[in-house]
């Protein structure tokens, strides 16, 4: 009967969950087997899919979408059945510990959310675990060959994509200066698999700066339809869009959570549209006029304007 409850009990305690950082092409999968080996992590979530023991347990890669924004919508678990499927085979492993892959902070959390998973609880940066020329080769062979890595054998990769598989590599690590002093003289094989993408050979496909421009101008027009854009600048890298916004607020309007309200209703709308992951949105107030401004016309600008 002891046993029984405390099966349940083992059962019920929540997932730890770690995560790893780093741009895109930085060699996060290729590191992540011997980053979970240090940690005893046996589950890794990594662009679309479940990976557990050296197994595809569930999901499906971002890797094989045609196009770069259907790979980051695949990556994120944009479709409901998509994360749904990971979730119900999270409950099913009953796994402990897992290890996320992505390229932000934001969108680890993201993912975990989506995945019904605790916040990551240790979070580990590509920097942290390889030396900038390792990084900087990686990237290279990014872009210059395309070449992705899936952090399973190939057998595994060849029986789900077998029309993007390329290769597969051996790799034995050893002397890794993040590992411990016990661990120093001791080494792991493991065995990655090579692949290239549709969208690789393709370049890399973004949303353009005016689709989102308007996208922007329509989520501040449905927040208040009274506030002005004067201003907007959009940046982007490898971990997301970042948007500035000038605006001018009419005379007696509530700033009080306003704002805020505005810029994670920009982020939520555009995030769960597009699949694209917005990084930041800063909003600056130019002015506080005396105009309002309701349904493209200009009401009541001063008194003696009211009397005419």
């Amino acid at each position: 009967m002891g046993n029984f409850i405390q099966d349940i009990i083992k059962g019920l305690k929540p997932v730890s969950v770690f995560a790893l950082v780093g741009e895109s092409g930085t060699g996060k999968s290729f590191r992540s087997k011997l980053l979970a080996e240090k940690y005893g992590i046996d589950s890794i979530i990594d662009d679309g899919l479940l990976i557990q023991n050296d197994k595809i347990l569930a999901g499906h890669s971002a890797k094989r979408e045609k196009t770069y924004m259907g790979a980051v919508r695949v990556a994120l678990f944009d479709d409901k059945d998509h994360r749904d499927e990971i979730a119900k085979a999270l409950k099913k492993a009953r796994i402990k510990k897992i290890l996320i892959l992505g390229t932000s902070e934001k969108m680890v959390n993201k993912i975990a959310t989506r995945l019904q998973l605790p916040q990551p609880q240790k979070i580990i940066h590509i920097e942290e675990i390889a030396t900038r020329e390792e990084i900087e080769k990686a990237i290279k062979s990014r872009q210059i060959e395309g070449k992705h890595v899936i952090p399973v054998p190939s057998i595994e990769v060849k029986q789900s994509y077998p029309q993007i598989f390329s290769n597969s590599i051996k790799v034995f690590f050893r002397k890794n200066k993040f590992l411990s002093k016990k661990d120093k003289n001791t080494g792991k094989l493991f065995e990655k698999s090579i692949v290239q993408p549709e969208f690789s050979k393709k370049g890399r496909i973004e949303i353009s700066e005016a689709a989102l421009t308007q996208m922007v101008m329509h989520c501040v027009y449905e927040t208040d339809s009274a506030v002005r854009v004067k201003k907007m600048t959009i940046r982007t890298d490898n971990r997301g869009y970042k948007i500035s916004i000038i605006i001018d607020v009419p005379f007696g309007t509530q700033l009080t959570g306003k704002i805020h309200k505005m810029q994670q209703y920009i982020i939520d709308k555009i995030e769960s549209y597009t699949g694209i992951l917005i990084e930041e949105v800063s909003i600056v107030i130019d002015k506080i006029t005396g105009t309002q401004y309701i349904d493209g016309e200009t009401k009541g600008q001063n008194k003696s304007e009211e009397k005419k």
